[in-house]
């Protein structure tokens, strides 16, 4: 786990600033750092030392004959399987890495045919000093994040937003509207897009080659098949799930470091510690962190697996430091992103990362096995469409939603449509899950945008970036929505916001559920088998992985990993937020400041807010103060 950073110069252009990009990426490698260049190419790299501690483990990695170079983030989990086939065709290694494996295994099978190859979580960059081309690739799942932009200079990239400035200076910071557009809907900027004109980032499942200094070529390299379904018994598929993760976590307790896992108190990383009590691990650490708000408080269902299992288990209340803490997530995220829970896993990360360098986690579980409401919502309302019932469906929520006006008289009245339930019942596929998910609707972008963003925005719809994701073959309805979500929110929310919150602490997180193999196999199984009919949500999960846990812990309710935000925004953050989106106006030319400053205020006074839009505008204010972007 490290963080990598280069340049490939147009033809007759100049080197930049590599030592200022690789200290811009220390916190990702602390243990080590390297520097190579020649003529026509600059790379550098950051290393958390992980697997073969040794000189030999060193990067930027030169094959034996001089022609290759590389940098390489991440893990390849499969690596001894592939060293041996390696040695059987006469490969020598000088040491024991995945770092060494990769780069002989380009040598021998070019780009492409390397990646099928391939399991594990990566992002990594091979220089050919013969063909003067750049090859560079993502993960299938996009665990692992690269970033790149076109200068003058030539071709940039790295792992991280804030390097890519640090290595060209001159890079332009222009905003991309569009992309700030769908931010405000989604909380975060869908790949290829980034919150900077010039700035892009290589999809998930991706690969791209490079020659003076312009793509050559990007290609998409791996996707799950959606005609592949699985006929196995919904007992046999839980069998064969068991050995799907038990397998997945194996292949992730391969490290030359202390190493531990997070206990949330949630289902997945429960099942995640069980998997590694199983294979042999002995009183596994495990951490968790809890808040003095019971409301977002797991320790005591933590607790109660760790006890169960026989964990090293160790616990922290937080009291955050949210003023200074998330200055510094905008600086390692570079971009806008506003899930809150950036925060916790920060701050568990630096808790675990006091006395081990890699912990397993439970990401992925919710995705792949329906763990969201929002799963219910939408196969209830295609449910519906299907019957032809949609409208006999909306005039009684009509009628529900006055008789409750009359039940209470009391209280303000509302009218139909109420909820955003509600206004679903008037919209069709996609339209109804950008709906459900929004942090701000149409209507409100409408209601709290300037004309000029507005203007600048262009044609941007988040509902085209999910539909892209969405309409594939599959009769299964809810199997393509966990497509979805695997192909747009896991990568650029959840997966995104791990990697940058565990490596500002030089934490390498991995998780068995994001094992490539168990998603393909995942994806084979019937809806039903992960949402019930009668809407248990991870119903296979539950049931496969019911004995390795306490009696009774599969059926609580879901609590998610989040804070007590409404509270931080008026108490830890209120005088800062109203300092910049008041005092400064920041978002004033592009959001309508009477209405801006009308929701701080009502927030700071106690009164009725909407602490997300809140934070989404104050995460975005940031972003535009700490990178001088101009409006």
């Amino acid at each position: 786990m490290c963080g990598i950073v280069g340049l490939v110069t147009t033809r007759g252009g100049r080197h930049l600033n590599l030592e200022a990009a690789v200290r811009r990426l220390h916190h990702r490698g602390p243990d080590d750092q390297g520097a190579w260049q020649d003529e026509q190419a600059q790379i550098g790299f950051a290393r958390l030392s992980i697997i073969d501690l040794s000189p030999a483990g060193h990067q930027p990695m030169q094959s034996p004959d001089g022609r290759y170079v590389m940098v390489f983030n991440g893990e390849i989990y499969n690596f001894p399987a592939l060293r041996e086939e390696l040695l059987e065709k006469g490969e020598r290694f000088e040491g024991h890495s995945d770092s060494e494996v990769l780069l002989r295994l380009f040598m021998r099978l070019g780009l492409q045919a390397c990646l099928e190859k391939l399991r594990g979580m990566f992002a990594f960059a091979v220089w050919d000093r013969t063909e003067r081309r750049l090859s560079l690739a993502r993960d299938r799942l996009g665990v692992k994040p690269l970033v790149y932009a076109q200068s003058d200079s030539g071709f940039l990239f790295a792992s991280e937003i804030q390097a890519l400035f640090a290595l060209d200076p001159g890079l332009s910071r222009e905003p991309d509207v569009a992309a700030i557009d769908h931010y405000l809907t989604l909380q975060y900027i869908p790949s290829p897009m980034s919150g900077f004109r010039a700035v892009r980032k290589l999809p998930p499942a991706h690969a791209m080659t490079v020659r003076d200094g312009r793509v050559e070529r990007v290609f998409r390299y791996w996707d799950i098949d959606p005609e592949r379904t699985s006929e196995l018994s919904f007992t046999d598929a839980c069998e064969a799930l068991r050995e799907q993760v038990l397998e997945a976590t194996r292949l992730r307790l391969v490290s030359d470091v202390p190493l531990g896992a997070f206990l949330s108190g949630g289902i997945d990383s429960s099942i995640t510690v069980a998997a590694m009590a199983r294979l042999g691990t002995s009183a596994p650490k495990t951490f968790s962190i809890g808040f003095d708000d019971e409301r977002f408080n797991e320790l005591p269902y933590a607790r109660q697996v760790a006890k169960h299992l026989g964990t090293e288990h160790q616990e922290m209340m937080v009291h955050a430091d949210a003023v200074s803490v998330m200055p510094q997530m905008i600086d390692h995220m570079g971009e806008p992103m506003a899930d809150s829970s950036v925060m916790p896993t920060y701050y568990v990360s630096r808790f675990a990362r006091s006395q081990v360098t890699v912990a397993l986690t439970g990401d992925g579980g919710d995705e792949a096995f329906g763990g969201y409401r929002r799963f219910y919502q939408m196969r209830r309302l295609d449910w519906l469409a299907r019957l032809g019932i949609v409208p006999l469906w909306r005039g009684l929520r009509r009628m529900t939603v006055a008789l409750e006006d009359r039940a209470h008289p009391g209280r303000p009245p509302r009218r139909f449509p109420a909820t955003r339930a509600d206004q679903m019942l008037s919209m069709d596929g996609v339209e109804r899950y950008k709906q459900l998910l929004a942090f701000f609707t149409d209507q409100d972008k409408q209601d709290l945008l300037t004309p000029a963003f507005l203007a600048a925005r262009g044609e941007a719809n988040p509902a085209t970036y999910l539909r892209e994701h969405f309409e594939r073959p599959g009769k299964d309805i809810l199997n393509r929505y966990l497509y979805l979500d695997l192909t747009t929110y896991l990568p650029e929310d959840i997966l995104f916001k791990v990697d940058i919150a565990s490596m500002a602490t030089s934490l390498e997180c991995r998780s068995p559920f994001l094992d490539h193999k168990l998603i393909e196999f995942a994806a084979t199984l019937p809806g039903r088998y992960k949402l019930s009919p009668g809407g248990r949500h991870k119903h296979i999960l539950k049931e496969a992985f019911r004995d390795w846990l306490p009696a009774g812990f599969m059926d609580r309710p879901k609590q998610g990993f989040s804070v007590p935000l409404a509270r931080w925004l008026k108490d830890d953050l209120g005088e800062m937020m109203r300092e910049t989106l008041v005092s400064r106006r920041t978002l004033a030319p592009w959001f309508r400041q009477d209405a801006v400053s009308r929701q701080v205020e009502a927030h700071l006074a106690g009164g009725t807010s909407n602490s997300m839009r809140l934070w989404s505008m104050f995460v975005l204010a940031m972003w535009i103060e700490r990178f001088k972007v101009p409006i």
